[in-house]
C-alpha cells in the first residue's frame, strides 16, 4: 500500500501566488468610482452637447446617467458573482469562451483608454491656451497636446504608483472645479443674472423633432459618464466587495449624475447655447460670465490638472492591457517586452503612444475622440449585458447581487440602440473605430501566424492582465 503522507512530505512546497491587499472600505470606494467618472467630459464636452440640443443640455447628460445605471447593474452582479480584478474581458471569456471576442474586447476596451486620452490631451492644451492668454492657433493646440502625451508616456515609462490615497486628492481638485461651476450658476441665479428660461428651450433638429437631437446629444454626453466600469477591477481590494458594491457604486453614479445635471444647469443658465458650444473650454466660459473677477488661471489649472489625471490613468491602463495581451499570446511577443532597469512595458507604452499622437494630430476634435471613446465603451456594454443573461446559467456557491432579468435586457438594448448610425452619430467616429480595431485585429492574425510558426498556442486569458486598467503599479 502506498504511503501517500510520505509521498507528499517529499513533494517541495506550491509556491502560492499572494492575493490582493484587501484595504478599500465603502467610503475609498465610493471616492475612487466618483474621481474614475468625474474628469474629462463635463470639462470639454457640455458646449458641444449644448450645440445640438440647446438650452436643455441637462437632458443628454440624464439619459446618459440612466443608461449608465442600467448597465450597472449588470456590472454588479457579474463583480459580485466574480469579484475578481478583471472588467469586460472576464465576463466575456466566461460567457461565450471565444478567444477571439475576448480580444476584440479587451482591445476596445484599450482603444477606448487612448482615444479617452487623446480628448484630455486636446482639452489639457485648449484650456491651457484660454486660461493663460496664450491665444493658441489650432496647430500650437496640436503641439502642445502632442507634448503633453509625451509626457504622459515619459511618465508611463518612469513607473507610477497610482494609490487608492492618491485618488482622493486628485478626486478633490477634480470635484472642486465641478462645485465652483455650481456655486457660481447658483450665486448669479440668486442675483438675477443670466436667463434661466434657457434651461427648458429644446432645439429641433431639420425634421423639426426635438427627440433625435438629444439622442444625438446622447451618445457624446454618454463619454462623462464612463469610468464606473473601471471599479470592478479593485474588487479583490475591496474588504466585502459582494456587501459594499452594489450600495457604493449605485451612490457614486447618482452623485456624479447629479453634479453633472448641476453643472448643465448653471453653464446654460449663464452663457447662451451658441457660444458655450464654440471652442473647447465651455467651463471657463461659465466663469468669465459668472464670476468675471474670479481668477481665470485658477480655474483653468484646476480643469487642467482634471483632465491631466485622465489622460495618465487612461495611457497607462491602454499600455499595461496591450502589454497584458501581448504575454498571452494574442498580441505580437514583441509589445510584452518589459524595460530591464524601468520594469515598464516600454514597447506597449510607445505603441499605444503613437496611436495617440496619430489621433491627436489627424482627427483632433474634442467631440470626435470623445464620441469614439462612448462609441467603443457602448458596444463592450452590450456584450457585458448580454453576457450578464448567459451567465445565469453558470451558479457559484456564495450568495451575490442579482440584477432584476428586464434590467440587462434593456441596457443591451439601450447601448446597442446608441452605437448605431441612426442616433446622428458622427460617421467619424465609426471610421476612427474602426482604424482602431482594424489595428487590432492585423496585430491579431500576425500573432496568429508567428505562434503557428513557432508551435506556440495561446493559452488561456489571464484575466487579470486582461481586464481594465484600474490603479497600475
Amino acid at each position: 500500500m502506498t504511503d501517500v503522507s510520505a509521498n507528499a512530505a517529499d513533494q517541495p512546497p506550491v509556491a502560492v501566488e499572494p492575493s490582493l491587499h484587501r484595504v478599500m472600505g465603502p467610503w475609498l470606494l465610493l471616492l475612487f468610482i466618483v474621481g474614475d467618472i468625474l474628469g474629462t467630459g463635463i470639462y470639454a464636452l457640455t458646449g458641444q452637447v449644448a450645440k445640438q440640443v440647446g438650452g436643455v443640455v441637462w437632458l443628454p447628460f440624464l439619459v446618459a446617467f440612466v443608461v449608465a445605471v442600467i448597465t450597472a447593474f449588470s456590472y454588479l452582479e457579474l463583480v459580485t458573482k466574480y469579484p475578481k480584478a478583471a472588467g469586460a474581458a472576464l465576463y466575456t471569456h466566461k460567457a461565450f469562451g471565444i478567444h477571439f471576442i475576448t480580444f476584440i474586447v479587451a482591445f476596445a476596451v484599450m482603444c477606448s483608454g487612448i482615444t479617452s486620452a487623446s480628448t484630455a490631451s486636446r482639452a489639457f492644451a485648449a484650456n491651457m491656451s484660454n486660461a493663460f492668454g496664450l491665444n493658441l492657433t489650432t496647430v500650437g493646440v496640436t503641439l502642445v497636446g502632442l507634448a503633453f502625451m509625451a509626457a504622459c508616456a515619459a511618465v508611463n515609462f518612469r513607473g507610477v504608483g497610482e494609490s487608492v490615497k492618491a485618488n482622493v486628492v486628485l478626486t478633490c481638485v477634480e470635484l472642486t472645479g465641478l462645485l465652483i461651476i455650481i456655486f457660481i450658476g447658483l450665486w448669479a441665479i440668486s442675483a438675477g443674472q443670466g436667463d434661466v428660461s434657457r434651461v427648458m428651450q429644446f432645439k429641433t433638429g431639420v425634421d423639426g423633432s426635438m427627440v433625435w437631437p438629444v439622442i444625438a446629444a446622447t451618445t457624446l454626453a454618454f463619454f462623462a459618464m464612463v469610468g464606473f466600469e473601471d471599479s470592478v477591477n479593485m474588487a479583490e481590494e475591496c474588504k466585502d466587495p459582494t456587501r459594499h458594491f452594489p450600495v457604493v457604486l449605485l451612490t457614486g453614479l447618482i452623485i456624479t449624475g447629479a453634479i453633472y445635471v448641476l453643472v448643465s444647469i448653471s453653464a446654460i443658465t449663464l452663457v447662451p447655447p451658441e457660444q458655450l458650444g464654440e471652442g473647447e473650454t465651455p467651463l471657463l466660459k461659465v466663469v468669465q460670465a459668472g464670476a468675471p473677477n474670479f481668477p481665470l488661471g485658477i480655474f483653468g489649472f484646476i480643469t487642467m490638472f482634471a483632465v491631466a489625471n485622465s489622460a495618465l490613468i487612461n495611457m497607462l491602463m491602454a499600455s499595461r492591457l496591450v502589454y497584458g495581451m501581448s504575454r498571452e499570446h494574442v498580441l505580437p511577443p514583441l509589445l510584452g517586452r518589459v524595460h530591464p532597469s524601468r520594469r515598464t512595458p516600454y514597447v506597449a507604452i510607445a505603441f499605444t503612444t503613437l496611436l495617440a499622437f496619430a489621433l491627436i494630430t489627424f482627427v483632433g476634435e474634442v467631440p470626435a475622440l470623445g464620441g469614439t471613446t462612448a462609441l467603443l465603451l457602448l458596444a463592450v456594454f452590450t456584450v457585458v449585458n448580454i453576457a450578464v443573461l448567459i451567465l445565469r446559467r453558470d451558479p457559484v456557491e456564495h450568495k451575490h447581487f442579482r440584477s432584476p432579468t428586464i434590467l440587462p435586457v434593456l441596457g443591451a438594448l439601450s447601448c446597442a440602440f446608441l452605437t448605431g448610425p441612426w442616433t446622428g452619430r458622427d460617421p467619424v467616429q465609426y471610421r476612427i473605430a474602426g482604424v482602431l480595431l482594424g489595428i487590432g485585429i492585423v496585430l491579431w492574425i500576425v500573432t496568429v501566424l508567428v505562434n503557428r510558426a513557432a508551435g506556440v498556442k495561446p493559452s488561456e486569458p489571464d484575466m487579470e492582465t486582461l481586464g481594465r486598467g484600474g490603479p497600475v503599479n
